[in-house]
């Protein structure tokens, strides 16, 4: 089959047209650029309800989607129950044990956790970090004018030294 000359110069000139085209896009001047740093991600407590969970890299939040709460007490109780089975699947885990007596009390930025008991861990590790975070973040949940970052937690023992107040921050390394 034979084209006609004006087929053959229709196709031409839109062939030099996309040819200059793609030239030009390419040639625009923009040159592609390596990775830009940005810092570091972001970090500190978020809003909503949040259990904070214990993993081999530190402490995880885990939003509280399906699971009620009623009082600070409940959230002990919650945190003590531990990761879902997808969660333990992700490497979470609790590392706190429901103590004997407690009560759980709010105010504001405050929250003090009264035990009968002695505390069974250390002011700095993944344990009081577990219930320090968590009861900050259900406490700016129960106080909308409060944020999470602003909670102190103070653990009182019925055996042994007062620990706190604490922060969050402290355990997420803010």
């Amino acid at each position: 089959m034979r084209r006609s000359r004006g087929a053959v110069r229709r196709r031409l000139r839109r062939s030099v047209a996309v040819t200059a085209l793609g030239a030009a896009l390419v040639g625009c001047g923009v040159q592609p650029t390596g990775v830009i740093g940005a810092g570091e991600p972001a970090s500190g407590l978020t809003r909503g309800m949040r259990l904070y969970y214990a993993s081999d890299t530190g402490l995880r939040a885990v939003p509280v989607l399906d699971r009620g709460f009623t009082s600070l007490d409940a959230v002990m109780k919650l945190l003590a129950q531990g990761p879902t089975a997808a969660e333990r699947r992700e490497g979470l885990t609790t590392l706190i044990h429901a103590p004997s007596g407690y009560t759980v009390t709010g105010d504001g930025t405050r929250v003090t956790v009264e035990l009968e008991g002695p505390y069974w861990a250390e002011a700095r590790d993944q344990v009081t970090g577990q219930l320090v975070c968590t009861l900050a973040s259900f406490q700016s949940v129960g106080e909308a004018e409060v944020r999470a970052d602003d909670v102190e937690v103070t653990i009182r023992p019925g055996e042994g030294p007062v620990l706190g107040p604490l922060r969050c921050a402290e355990y997420l390394g803010g």
